[in-house]
């Protein structure tokens, strides 16, 4: 049985499994889910984006993916392992970019050729193991998705998020954030 995560619970997932580094990168995954919501609001996101930035890796965090897993070939599908965790507790523009951040990828390197050959090694490796860039029909099916956009959005600044020493707000700057996309999705 799932159990819906907290807020609370979230803070402490930040501060205890985000020390661990981020998937074959030099940064931490607090680090990087950190950077990934500044990006977001710094290209002026509205707030369930830069929610889904700082959330979309959190599936690493609770499930505790290492390096080593990726080394040893194995996607630990984060991006839907972690969605009925937060169902519930956000509303769907702020889960589903996160359940779709993995597809953005695959949709960009289809797309666009240049964003294939600027990711990082790292990138590439958990890219295969994801099932690889997209051929037509599955970029089609994933660009009709009423949340795609925000998807791409997300996987941009994603993929930007990975500056070693770069220095951004904590997690409490997201906090009045956080509990209002909560309050929301509680009122709805």
């Amino acid at each position: 049985m799932t159990t819906r995560l907290t807020l609370t619970d979230i803070a402490a997932l930040f501060e205890h499994a985000g020390g661990s580094l981020y998937g074959g990168e030099a940064i931490t995954q607090r680090d990087h889910a950190l950077q990934c919501a500044w990006l977001s609001g710094q290209a002026g996101d509205d707030d369930a984006l830069v929610v889904a930035c700082l959330l979309h890796d959190l599936g690493h965090m609770l499930f505790e993916q290492t390096d080593q897993d990726l080394a040893d070939g194995k996607d630990d599908l984060h991006q839907y392992k972690i969605v009925p965790y937060l169902r519930g507790l956000l509303p769907a523009e702020v889960t589903d970019a996160i359940r779709l951040h993995v597809d953005a990828k695959r949709y960009l390197c289809f797309i666009e050729a240049p964003y294939f050959d600027a990711l990082s090694d790292a990138s590439r490796l958990s890219l295969a193991l994801q099932g690889g860039v997209m051929d037509a029909a599955a970029a089609a099916t994933f660009a009709s998705h009423p949340h795609a956009a925000r998807a791409v959005a997300l996987r941009r600044h994603d993929e930007a998020a990975k500056v070693v020493g770069l220095v951004v707000p904590p997690f409490a700057h997201y906090l009045p954030r956080l509990i209002a996309l909560s309050e929301r999705a509680a009122a709805s």
